[in-house]
């Protein structure tokens, strides 16, 4: 494992006036799925925008094989092989399922790799092809998030950024998607998880980090994250 493959070092990024993360500081290994856990407003959704590029540090930098991510464009962070499946889905509601996997490939230009991803993706999520030609719209919520991740998987990535992907979602359903995860991770993609239900994303990760009003607050293994009397206490409805 690369102890370096993604790194936030002193990463500060602010609203206007408001400082939202205060200099943290976070490693991924490459091959790691890495769970980012903390209530709300704790600044875990503005970690993976400003991976992403959609926001951009006031201080400090994110940097992916040693090299500054931080002072790129989103869509060359996404060429580089750094995808974002954003919280609440942002599915585009009236282009078709297919439409919306083809927007995830806007950066890729080899149509074979393009066509075996897709089939990968029909594999992982057998519903999605069963409606290729509906509106994304008329989907249920779960098959919204099944295409969020399918549309992140078309750009071939090598880290994938999941925000909140069982939120609003059936028990049933957000097993469906966990398993989905570990086998996206099996193939080799690196992933990083914001989620609120710990409990489950501490069993899928490799590592977690628990972070609070804009600060990590613990690190560790996510097997002694889920032994931690103060996790248990805050995050998994323990005593």
């Amino acid at each position: 494992m690369s102890e370096h493959y993604l790194e936030l070092r002193d990463l500060r990024v602010r609203y206007d006036n408001v400082e939202a993360l205060h200099g943290i500081n976070v490693r991924v290994g490459k091959g790691e799925i890495v769970a980012i856990l903390g209530a709300n407003g704790a600044g875990k959704s503005t970690t993976l925008k400003t991976i992403s590029g959609l926001m951009k540090p006031s201080d400090g930098g994110v940097y992916f094989k040693g090299k500054p991510l931080h002072t790129l464009h989103s869509h060359e962070i996404v060429r580089l092989g750094i995808t974002h499946a954003p919280e609440g889905r942002r599915v585009f509601n009236t282009l078709t399922v297919m439409e919306n996997l083809d927007l995830g490939a806007f950066t890729r230009n080899d149509k074979e790799r393009t066509a075996f991803i897709l089939n990968w993706i029909f594999e992982l999520f057998p519903r999605l092809k069963e409606r290729v030609e509906q509106l994304a719209g008329t989907l249920s919520g779960g098959e919204q998030q099944m295409l969020a991740i399918g549309r992140a998987l078309m750009g071939d990535p090598k880290v994938l950024l999941l925000d909140e992907p069982s939120l609003g979602l059936a028990p049933i359903l957000v097993r469906s998607i966990f398993d989905s995860v570990r086998e996206i991770n099996e193939h080799g993609v690196t992933v990083i998880l914001v989620e609120q239900n710990a409990r489950a994303a501490l069993k899928l990760a490799t590592r977690g980090y628990v972070m609070e009003v804009g600060n990590i607050l613990i690190e560790n293994s996510a097997a002694a994250l889920l032994e931690d009397p103060e996790v248990q206490k805050a995050y998994l409805g323990g005593s």
